[in-house]
């Protein structure tokens, strides 16, 4: 970013000094695109240099401080006037002065905890981001960086299965099963469908994967639920007796790691839906674990980070 006034001109720029060597992660922007930034682990050491160039040598920036910022914040899209900042880390850079030539400021943040998984849903965006300030009586000189933070998690030594029988009296028992209730991002889902009864005519089958982001608390949350997959396991009429295997592969989704109350401003979370729908288009399903309904929609499916 540049900065003009009273005939002086500097452009500020971020360098980390890993950034030949440090891996890159794809993270979705705000307006839907994917860009790759620079990848973080919780309690990574972020280290760089402030770069100031300055456009017209012959004259001075007069300034009144130099400071650089790492900064995690999550901004909730209908509160925009509001940033929550959750890390806030300040090294100053220089004391009030001139810069007569274009120099370099070294900075480090030691062992910096970056509690949160990068995020950009379809309500709150929660980002990681450095921030380079030149302080000016009139209007400051910034530039910002971002950066994107994974969490890692360990595989659960409990990992159920997921089992249930549900159905509509004298007309349609079924028993569906999951191999495992948590996955990881790269995973597969692995299961069975078992007809015990059935005296309905239906046509077809398939699971969703559905994921509610909640933002807000008390009378303000609100949920925003988004279908990433439709998964079709079954065409055709089944019979009594007839199973169906499940094996959806979570790979080539665009998934995010399960979060529970982000400091208390949202969280994600993902629910597979199973689906019927019979010859007059008629679908059966359960929409909400309060309402009783033929079909269990919303099996929770948590997602879990790889660990490497």
């Amino acid at each position: 970013m540049s900065f003009f006034g009273f005939g002086q001109s500097v452009e500020v720029d971020i360098l980390l000094n890993d950034a030949d060597s440090r891996k890159r992660a794809e993270h979705k922007t705000e307006d839907g695109k994917k860009d790759k930034y620079f990848l973080f682990y919780d309690g990574e050491t972020v280290s760089g240099k402030v770069s100031l160039a300055l456009k017209n040598p012959n004259k001075r920036l007069e300034h009144q401080g130099i400071k650089v910022e790492f900064i995690g914040q999550i901004e909730l899209y209908y509160d925009r006037g509001n940033h929550h900042e959750f890390v806030s880390l300040v090294k100053d850079l220089a004391r009030p002065g001139e810069i007569t030539q274009s120099q370099a400021f070294d900075f480090e943040f030691t062992h910096v905890e970056k509690p949160y998984e990068s995020y950009t849903g379809q309500n709150v965006k929660l980002r990681y981001f450095l921030r380079a300030t030149i302080s000016r009586r009139l209007n400051d000189v910034v530039k910002e960086m971002d950066i994107v933070v994974h969490t890692l998690s360990t595989y659960p030594e409990l990992n159920s299965s997921i089992k249930m029988e549900v159905g509509i009296e004298d007309c349609l028992h079924i028993e569906f099963e999951y191999n495992k209730s948590k996955y990881h991002l790269k995973d597969v889902i692995v299961g069975k469908i078992y007809f015990l009864l059935v005296r309905i005519k239906i046509k077809h089958m398939e699971i969703d994967i559905i994921k509610r982001e909640t933002t807000g608390t008390g009378p303000n949350v609100y949920h925003e639920n988004d279908t990433i997959a439709k998964y079709e396991i079954m065409d055709g009429a089944p019979v009594r007796g007839e199973s169906i295997p499940i094996r959806l592969f979570l790979a080539g989704y665009e998934l995010t790691p399960t979060m529970r109350d982000i400091n208390k401003k949202f969280s994600v979370r993902y629910y597979l839906n199973l689906v019927l729908i019979d010859e007059e288009e008629r679908r059966y399903f359960k929409q909400q674990v309060s309402v009783p309904s033929p079909i269990p929609a919303k099996t929770r499916l948590q997602v879990l980070f790889p660990t490497g």
